[in-house]
């Protein structure tokens, strides 16, 4: 079982739009409630107006974790207004956690803050999914990362499984990308930090609680991120 705890205290999650980076980010933080006195969660997610780990801080605060927004998160203004307490951010002794717009266009904004992060010691998650549009591939996984890169002038320093098809996911679903994650990581030169495991798939899963085996590092987690017409139903 992967332990959150073992990420380092200052942690970038990055990856494509749908990747599902925003749930990932949301639970390592409530994760990482549980450890550090303090928890900041740095919505850096300057262009989609939807699945904003933002649209979450009253469930956040209540657990312990302080979220750091733009301006205009929670509404469907994609103004790039970034909040001077983002800054803040590199001054606290607790645990932070960023989440970044998707693809090269989101990570130019964690550009501003790239010569902060590097004079830290910190970590760079980049989250795949097998199964969402335009990075079916190892290939194209790989290639997406390089634009972030690029982007944001920052290098990712592993690679998390969040393969999934929403609430259709099965105990197959993450079987199934456990091949493209390993050949993703290869072809990037980067360690596979673990696959994430919804709760309800658990005792479905070898390799997590009541089973042996098979899904290395799984790392169980809530599902908190949904869309507007998935809360409507």
């Amino acid at each position: 079982m992967f332990d959150p705890h073992t990420i380092g205290r200052f942690t970038v999650v990055t990856g494509h739009y749908g990747s599902g980076k925003t749930n990932l980010a949301i639970n390592l933080a409530l994760d990482l409630a549980q450890a550090h006195d303090e928890v900041l969660l740095v919505d850096l997610d300057i262009v989609n107006p939807y699945f904003r780990s933002s649209d979450y801080t009253e469930m956040l605060r209540e657990h312990g974790v302080r979220v750091i927004s733009p301006t205009f998160a929670g509404t469907t203004l994609d103004t790039p207004s970034l909040p001077a307490a983002v800054s803040g951010a590199f001054d606290t002794s607790g645990a932070v956690i960023f989440d970044v717009g998707g693809d090269d266009v989101g990570a130019t904004a964690l550009g501003r803050y790239s010569k902060d992060i590097k004079a830290i010691d910190h970590e760079m998650l980049y989250v795949i999914n097998r199964y969402r549009n335009l990075t079916g591939g190892p290939g194209e996984a790989a290639a997406l990362l390089r634009e972030i890169e690029a982007a944001c002038h920052l290098k990712a320093t592993g690679v998390v499984n969040n393969s999934h098809l929403k609430a259709e996911t099965t105990a197959a679903t993450v079987l199934d990308s456990l091949p493209f994650a390993s050949e993703t990581a290869s072809l990037l030169g980067l360690p596979l930090l673990f696959t994430t495991v919804p709760h309800r798939l658990l005792e479905d899963l070898p390799g997590t609680p009541g089973a042996a085996g098979i899904v290395e590092n799984a790392y169980p987690v809530e599902i908190h991120v949904r869309t507007p017409w998935e809360d409507a139903s």
